[in-house]
């Protein structure tokens, strides 16, 4: 003989109904997505102030460009990635799928797109060298500031493991899911 429990069930009805109620209310208090987004925004705030101090003048573009130190791209993730272990623990799918995301990501970043600025480059230079009458010697350059080095992808993991450290102990988020 199977017995049912007959107890509603009263926590996963007030989850849902405050969910559903309010459904932007649960992403200010989503830990894994507060982080990476403040990553993001602390990486693209460095080289914004960085740039400054380079070139004496403010270039918004570094606010959502990419590439330069630290990577914005490596933070994001990092912060993500740990902030999921922090939550729901460093044992479970959903940290290995961020994980490997951030690997993916970060090894993308060193990878395919810093050669691919650096090809960037050399045809600007092509380019540059063509005399004015060539179909070409007018095209408008090629971004070369795609990728980043691994000191920069270092430097954004860092930012992002700090970063979610920091956002978990302020936010509290001590419930762990193992």
């Amino acid at each position: 003989m199977v017995m049912q429990n007959s107890m509603p069930n009263t926590t996963s009805t007030s989850t849902v109904l405050t969910t559903s109620s309010y459904p932007w209310s649960s992403i200010f208090t989503n830990c894994p997505l507060m982080s990476a987004l403040i990553a993001f925004a602390i990486a693209q705030s460095i080289k914004f102030i960085t740039s400054w101090f380079k070139e004496n003048r403010w270039d918004l573009k570094q606010l959502i460009g990419s590439g330069g130190m630290p990577s914005s791209h490596s933070s994001t993730v990092i912060a993500l990635a740990v902030a999921v272990g922090l939550q729901q623990g460093f044992g479970g799918s959903l940290f290995a799928i961020a994980l490997v995301m951030a690997l993916v990501v970060m090894y993308d970043a060193t990878g395919v797109r810093l050669h691919a600025g650096r090809q960037a480059e050399v045809l600007n230079q092509i380019v540059c060298e063509l005399p004015a009458e060539h179909p070409l010697a007018e095209s408008r350059p090629l971004r070369e500031l795609l990728g980043h080095t691994p000191p920069q992808v270092g430097a954004g993991a860092l930012l992002g493991l700090f970063t979610a450290t920091t956002v978990h102990l302020i936010s509290g988020s001590g419930s762990r899911a193992s």
